[in-house]
């Protein structure tokens, strides 16, 4: 956190186990198309046009209709707005741009079977301390855990995952599409208990009619989380136990995988990540990379013919050197740390911003993530200059909003919008 203060001495909004809806579509609070409502899944409207009526994760909800751009909110003309609506805005970093460019006119073999890309792969070897794991580049990080988890997986299997992970709420039904249940577990602020893990299992294997039921056959988590929280060294070591214990896989989604290894407090490192999962993925997409992620496998006999399931799912990319040149500058001096350290400085000091006028954190994050209920007043001042996420539907006084930090945010964005919470600002 360099010199801010610290999130134990926060007070938080968040009760010890966080049960989040999920957005049914996900708006822009600056869409050119007014929108009229936000509905969640399962969310039949009440007889009143006025409301929406939703059941989620075993609460109700009733949320006003609104318009995610209200019309009173004109935006500065003279100024740019700023953008914290994700890791993903800008384009690339500029070390990645100039390597493209330098091997633009390169003319070499396709699908990954170049020399950068083979450069890049060792040099994530060397990273993770896995020398003899394999190394994989796809494209997006939903196909990724579609690709991943659909061969982990039996034809009978699913897989287990937080209620709030990432593949159950926010990819449109990948893992299913793919033939492959999630199976939800309980959600603590975005985190799994290796507890619950054991739980379901040995629930499910005492049940005599087991063999009726969808299978569990692996465990997905995400590091960071969707609420930008950390699994600690101990945790992490235990949910591996318990998924070996059953010889079932365990596999981590590493979309932000570099800011969570930069965080404060964090006490696990790649080589971490590497001896505790079956296989995991380092993001590229949301940091700093043009597109793409490198899938690292260290339990390779669960991985038969992944070449192919690659392909079958549309990942294999022909030029496939475009993804090992970017990966390859993303390993050399640093720049993956480097860029994921620039943007976790950058959002703890915009949390420790809010925190200094009053408003603590809704769920205490140390990475790139930061997450406020904010008084809907405040929140249109900010959208008057800045793009960011509801978490959710507004409220009727105050609304749940999340800011995102990256590698191209300067402290002079963050400056100015800590000051744009003020009505005359």
């Amino acid at each position: 956190m360099q010199g801010g203060i610290s999130c134990k001495n926060i007070s938080t909004f968040a009760p010890a186990k966080t049960k989040v809806g999920a957005l049914d579509e996900r708006f822009s609070p600056w869409s050119a198309k007014p929108v009229s409502a936000v509905r969640l899944r399962n969310a039949p409207p009440t007889n009143s046009p006025k409301y929406l009526k939703f059941k989620c994760l075993g609460f109700v909800f009733v949320g006003r209709t609104l318009n995610l751009r209200p019309t009173s909110i004109t935006p500065n003309p003279n100024k740019p707005m700023l953008h914290f609506d994700s890791d993903y805005m800008a384009g690339a970093l500029p070390e990645i741009i100039q390597k493209l460019t330098e091997t633009n006119m390169e003319e070499t073999v396709g699908y990954g079977f170049d020399d950068h890309t083979a450069h890049a792969k060792e040099l994530i070897r060397q990273a993770c301390d896995a020398p003899d794991a394999q190394v994989h580049f796809l494209v997006g990080g939903t196909q990724t855990n579609k690709t991943v988890i659909d061969t982990l997986l039996d034809r009978f299997e699913g897989v287990m995952a937080a209620e709030t992970g990432h593949i159950n709420v926010h990819e449109s039904g990948a893992i299913e599409n793919a033939g492959h249940k999630v199976l939800a577990l309980p959600s603590y602020e975005g985190k799994v208990k290796a507890a619950d893990v054991e739980q379901y299992l040995s629930s499910f294997y005492a049940d005599e009619t087991y063999e009726h039921m969808v299978a569990p056959g692996a465990l997905y988590i995400s590091f960071p989380t969707e609420y930008g929280t950390l699994y600690s060294l101990k945790e992490l070591e235990q949910l591996s136990a318990a998924c070996h214990k059953w010889d079932k896989a365990l596999y981590i989604d590493g979309a932000r995988l570099g800011y969570g290894l930069v965080a404060e407090g964090n006490d696990v490192t790649l080589a971490d990540i590497a001896r505790l999962a079956d296989a995991f993925y380092i993001g590229g997409t949301k940091q700093g990379a043009l597109f793409g992620e490198a899938v690292v496998i260290t339990n390779k006999a669960r991985f038969k013919n992944f070449t192919t399931m690659v392909k079958m799912h549309g990942g294999l990319l022909a030029k496939g050197r475009l993804l090992g040149v970017q990966f390859e500058a993303l390993f050399t001096d640093n720049l993956y740390t480097r860029a994921a350290a620039h943007a976790v400085k950058l959002a703890v000091a915009l949390r420790d911003g809010f925190a200094a006028k009053g408003y603590a954190p809704y769920i205490c994050s140390p990475t790139n993530q930061q997450f406020f209920k904010l008084p809907n007043e405040v929140i249109d001042n900010l959208l008057k200059v800045a793009t960011f996420e509801f978490w959710g539907p507004r409220g009727e006084t105050e609304s749940i909003v999340r800011f995102v930090c990256s590698w191209a945010t300067k402290e002079e964005d963050v400056e100015r919008l800590l000051v744009a919470y003020r009505a005359d600002a």
